[in-house]
């Protein structure tokens, strides 16, 4: 099914130019580490596995060899008697504010995941900062030694948190959007104040370092407007809801007999199609929350195809709604996602394997997902081609540190020269 890129593309000379911007930090980290005396071992530990031989390409010096430096996550995160200083330090989270800019303007995020543990903490801990806060939603089907594990990972910090209810998420279901709503009725209670939200899934991972995030999301064009890539909905999208469906809890979604007809939406609402990836404003969480429009149109979505590409563009598209974005379209680089029928379009090509038409991504990936200029990458997994990911995780934080306005600790690096 034709989908439309939900990022916005920078044009080749701008997208060079961060790139050389974010090496050339990362070059001055590196100077600003070797001047630095260790107060822990730095020795890599035997079992790490290796970056690949074309992940130097993307270090700050192509000719120092590299060695990571975490090997046991999922055993530290299963370990309840580890001590949680231990867990923070031995997994590398970055414990302080970077900047003054990134402590006053705190992020909330929701994580929806159901399996991969270590994924889970790499992304947390790349996009974790002690002002932010951070929601999981653990679907109601993982099994119970996966909650136990991400419970313990998140009992280590005041600002992360399992949501209070727990969907069994179907692929295509109303399940997705209700985890989603659950998340920010949580985060509405939050004591953190917190100005935008951003929703990822488990195997996404960060292009942008949290300072971007937050030098984009109050820049000119979003400080005060909600980020949800969308059009009016296409022709051939409309059966999505226009019919009703079913949700086959934990399997799948089916169309109802032969096709049984749905009412007109509420309020008269044009329907939009779009991501069901957003950045929201909190006064727009409210809205969702408490609006007659936003309750009447989520009930109407109950039994709609993939309603979460939907529901969060319609509502944008509201001129009560605050931070509407009422003449969006595809504007906000959310997401970069190689689609399989945009390959040749759109891409050049996806160079690890598709599933579900969606790019697992492998090393040749990087350069492209690096010039999408897009703040996230869906999607890798732990287990096929996984040194893609060590190689990304390890641009990152290289990009992250080089941009810190606060001394460095050791414990934040996640690889040594």
């Amino acid at each position: 099914m034709t989908r439309r890129s939900a990022m916005c593309q920078l044009g080749w000379s701008k997208c060079s130019f961060l790139l050389c911007l974010a090496m050339s930090a990362a070059v001055f980290l590196v100077i600003h580490l070797t001047k630095m005396t260790p107060s822990e071992p730095s020795t890599p530990t035997p079992s790490c596995r290796p970056f690949s031989a074309q992940c130097r390409a993307f270090l700050p010096v192509e000719r120092t060899e590299w060695h990571r430096r975490d090997c046991q996550i999922e055993s530290y995160v299963s370990d309840s008697k580890l001590q949680c200083s231990d867990l923070m330090r031995e997994l590398h989270f970055i414990t302080r504010p970077l900047s003054q800019e990134e402590e006053e303007y705190s992020l909330a995020f929701i994580l929806t995941v159901h399996k991969e543990l270590e994924l889970l903490v790499r992304l947390l801990r790349a996009i974790y900062a002690p002002q932010n806060v951070y929601c999981i939603h653990v679907d109601a089907k993982a099994p119970q030694e996966y909650r136990a594990a991400v419970q313990n990972l998140a009992g280590c910090f005041e600002n992360v948190f399992l949501s209070n209810r727990s969907e069994t998420i179907t692929y295509g279901g109303f399940s997705r959007l209700k985890a989603d709503l659950n998340c920010m009725t949580d985060l509405v209670a939050s004591k953190v104040d917190w100005k935008k939200v951003i929703n990822l899934c488990g195997q996404d991972f960060p292009l942008w370092s949290n300072l971007e995030l937050v030098r984009n999301l109050q820049s000119k064009e979003w400080r005060d407007k909600n980020m949800t890539p969308g059009i009016k909905q296409p022709a051939h999208i409309r059966i999505r809801t226009k019919f009703r469906y079913e949700e086959i809890v934990g399997s799948h979604v089916a169309l109802i007999g032969a096709g049984a007809e749905k009412d007109a939406p509420p309020h008269n609402l044009e329907i939009y199609f779009g991501t069901a990836y957003y950045a929201l404003t909190r006064a727009f969480v409210n809205f969702v929350l408490e609006s007659p429009e936003a309750r009447d149109l989520l009930e109407w979505s109950r039994d709609t195809y993939s309603p979460d590409e939907h529901y969060w563009v319609t509502l944008n598209h509201i001129k009560e709604a605050p931070g509407n974005n009422i003449r969006g379209r595809w504007e906000g680089s959310v997401r970069a996602i190689k689609w399989a029928e945009h390959e040749g379009t759109l891409h050049d090509g996806c160079h690890g394997r598709y599933v579900r038409s969606i790019c697992i991504y492998g090393m040749k990936d990087l350069p492209w997902l690096i010039r999408s200029n897009a703040m996230f990458a869906n999607k890798f997994e732990s287990q096929f081609l996984p040194e893609a990911l060590d190689c990304l995780e390890q641009w990152h934080r290289n990009k992250v540190l080089g941009n810190a306005r606060v001394p460095i600790e050791l414990s934040w690096l996640l690889a040594t020269q």
